[in-house]
Parts: C-alpha cells; sequence; structure tokens
C-alpha cells in the first residue's frame, strides 16, 4: 500500500479506500491482510490481467491520439530477446529505417519472460521471441526459421562428429538463467531424453559462448547467435542425430486494442524482408 500511494503521490488511507470501493463495487475482496501487508486474492489475480490491459492502452491511446494530432513523433516501441536482439533484428531495424525516417524506433532487450511481460502491459507495440505460450491476449506469427545448434569448444576431439544425446550425458551444459527461452530449450532438451548432466548458470549469450570456447561445456543455442564464431573456428559444433525439433522466431504483439497504423507498416515491412520464410499476410 505504501508503495502505490507513493507511485500516485497520494496517502495510504486513499489508496486503501479506492481499493475497498473497488471491491465493493465488484462484489469480491481482491485483497487479503497478510501481516502488515496485503496480498492478492483468487479474485484479484483474475482482475489483474484486465486492469493491465486497461492502463496499458490507456497509455497507448494517448500516444495514438497525439500522433494523429501530430503534436507527437511517431513511435515504434520494439522488444526482442537478447538471442534476436543480438543477431538479426538491427539489420532489420536498419532496414526500416530509412523508408519511413520520421518514426522514433525503440528496441528494449531483455529474456522470454521479460519480453512476453512487455507485451501483455502494453509498454512495447511489437516484439521477436521464440514460440510464445498460448495466452489469448497474445497475436502470434511465425518469422523465421531458427536453427538450433550445440557449440562445444574449438579443439574439442568430438567436434564436427554425428552425436547423440546419450554421447553428451556426461557433459557440463552452459544455460542461461530462469526466464530465458534459451534456457527453457536446454532443459526441454534434456528433460525429453532423460538426461540430468551438471549445470552451470551463466547470465548471457555471450558468458555462454566464451564459457564453450574455454572448454567448460556445451550448450544448445541458436545459430544466429554462433555463426559467426563458428565460422570464424572460435567454436565448435556438435552436431546432433536427436537434435531439437525445428523452430521458428515469431512476431508477437497484443491481442487487444486496436493496432496503430504504425505498427501495421512495420508488420507488413517484416512480412516481406525478414527472409524467404517469413510469414505471408493474414
Amino acid at each position: 500500500m505504501t508503495a502505490a500511494a507513493d507511485a500516485l503521490v497520494v496517502t495510504q488511507p486513499s489508496v486503501s479506500s479506492a481499493l475497498a470501493a473497488l471491491g465493493r463495487e465488484l462484489g469480491c475482496d481482491l485483497f487479503a491482510r497478510q501481516g502488515r501487508g496485503v496480498t492478492l486474492t483468487p479474485a484479484g489475480h483474475a482482475f489483474v490481467p484486465y486492469t493491465t490491459d486497461v492502463i496499458g492502452l490507456l497509455g497507448q491511446g494517448q500516444g495514438a491520439a497525439r500522433e494523429a494530432a501530430q503534436l507527437s513523433a511517431r513511435r515504434l516501441q520494439l522488444a526482442a530477446v537478447t538471442t534476436a536482439a543480438e543477431s538479426f533484428v538491427p539489420p532489420l531495424l536498419r532496414a526500416f529505417s530509412p523508408r519511413d525516417p520520421a518514426v522514433d524506433l525503440t528496441l528494449v532487450v531483455g529474456n522470454r519472460h521479460q519480453v512476453l511481460e512487455h507485451v501483455l502491459d502494453h509498454s512495447v507495440d511489437l516484439a521477436i521471441s521464440g514460440k510464445p505460450p498460448a495466452d489469448d491476449r497474445l497475436h502470434a506469427e511465425p518469422l523465421l526459421d531458427n536453427e538450433i545448434t550445440c557449440i562445444t569448444a574449438p579443439d574439442d576431439p568430438a567436434a564436427g562428429t554425428l552425436q547423440t544425446a546419450a554421447d553428451l550425458a556426461g557433459r557440463v551444459w552452459l544455460l542461461r538463467e530462469s526466464g530465458s527461452g534459451t534456457r527453457t530449450l536446454n532443459e526441454d532438451f534434456l528433460s525429453q531424453r532423460g538426461l540430468s548432466p551438471d549445470i552451470l548458470t551463466l547470465g548471457s549469450n555471450g558468458a555462454i559462448k566464451q564459457a564453450a570456447r574455454a572448454g567448460l561445456g556445451i550448450s544448445l543455442l541458436s545459430r544466429a547467435a554462433v555463426e559467426a564464431e563458428l565460422d570464424s573456428g572460435l567454436l565448435g559444433e556438435l552436431p546432433l542425430r536427436d537434435g531439437p525439433a525445428r523452430r521458428s522466431w515469431y512476431l508477437l504483439r497484443s491481442a487487444i486494442g486496436p493496432v496503430r497504423p504504425t505498427v501495421q507498416e512495420f508488420v507488413a515491412f517484416v512480412r516481406t524482408h525478414a527472409g524467404p520464410s517469413a510469414a505471408p499476410p493474414a
């Protein structure tokens, strides 16, 4: 309550009164006392996504109105998972920018969990990520193929020779932090094959690549993230007979609310310029 009051620049009793009034209007309790604080009830948890949409759409609506009245520059706020942001997204933005220099582009980078939150709370217009969860509040369309490869040290004797998952059971696996789609990819691969290897958690793709290069372990990463290192011989590759299933990169947006013309313009551009596997217009 105190944090909410500080953020809104009002008194704590005012926040408590407003929440109590909202509960009476809905006919149910949204919060329950827990010690000196409060926690969401099941009704409160159910109500949160709707409030997130209302607040987020209000902010987007204000921006759309100002753009239409030519009181502010046209903006396009994008989010991308780290792997995409470090590979094919910057060239995509560079190709789009000269087509419409009046659009102010912003790119937010995070892991899969963070990027999905940005889309769902309407703080970005579009996002590029791996396969999203099934959620009626998300609109997703395939964008590009996302080839997955297993990396290792360049001097690994097994590099370049066909392997199975069982052959790698005794290796240390290098994983990203919780919330990362790359971590989920590796965990699912190991779990589906009944493997429980030693794990070393690292906070970025760059750290994983350096660790693999130094011989500390192996990891599944998007080829887009390691193509330069594989081509230059800084990393080795372990071809897998039973590797992960084919995956795609996705273009995501909220399924709630109207789509601004600037967003439609970028989506149309991406569909035709992202590559040969870009999805056709819906």
